[in-house]
């Protein structure tokens, strides 16, 4: 089969987009169910571009991923590879940016979002800025910054100082009642 020259350059551009997001996605993956990485990933988007000199593919106007469980919606993300051709950042901005995934099939939905969420596949830390939230299972945590660290499975929520005592800008934690735990002296 005879393809033009600019057929196979938009072949080969497609099939490297697509590796861009696989492997990205993989990453962030890993720390999914199981079942989720052996979904295939759907990527919608007004725009989309890549740059072979410096390896950067970005993905513009309602951008939206799945798979599996995984839902990532933005507008913008874009995918940053090492000299390896390896995923070594993801930044996705938004009015918000959004995710969800399900981690664990005992759990719920655990969903976020923040203006910005960065994802640096070389230390495993996902970064939320600008006010950042997170919940599952009816627990949650907002913050100006929310860092986690997918090796260390560590949270690190920054907020506004605030001299008022207010709530406004300060790191906002809240912990539902659990049916198993009660404190002593407490009634039924």
């Amino acid at each position: 089969m005879n393809q033009t020259p600019k057929a196979k350059m938009m072949h080969t551009f497609l099939k490297r987009m697509t590796l861009a997001t696989v492997v990205g996605l993989g990453s962030i993956a890993a720390f999914a169910l199981p079942s989720d990485r052996n979904q295939p990933i759907t990527l919608l988007a007004d725009r989309a571009t890549f740059n072979e000199r410096t390896g950067v593919t970005t993905y513009s106007g309602n951008v939206i991923i799945e798979q599996g469980t995984m839902k990532l919606q933005a507008n913008s993300i874009v995918a940053n590879l090492n000299n390896k051709r390896q995923i070594s950042l993801i930044t996705a901005t938004g009015s918000p940016a959004q995710f969800q995934q399900k981690v664990d099939p005992a759990k719920g939905l655990a969903k976020g979002q923040a203006q910005k969420i960065v994802y640096n596949a070389e230390t495993g830390i996902i970064t939320l800025s600008g006010n950042a939230f997170l919940q599952q299972d009816g627990a949650s945590i907002r913050g100006a910054t929310l860092k986690y660290s997918m090796n260390k499975g560590d949270i690190e929520a920054t907020g506004t100082p605030n001299k008022t005592g207010s709530s406004s800008g300060r790191v906002q934690i809240v912990i539902p009642p659990s049916s198993s735990t009660s404190f002593p002296g407490a009634r039924d």
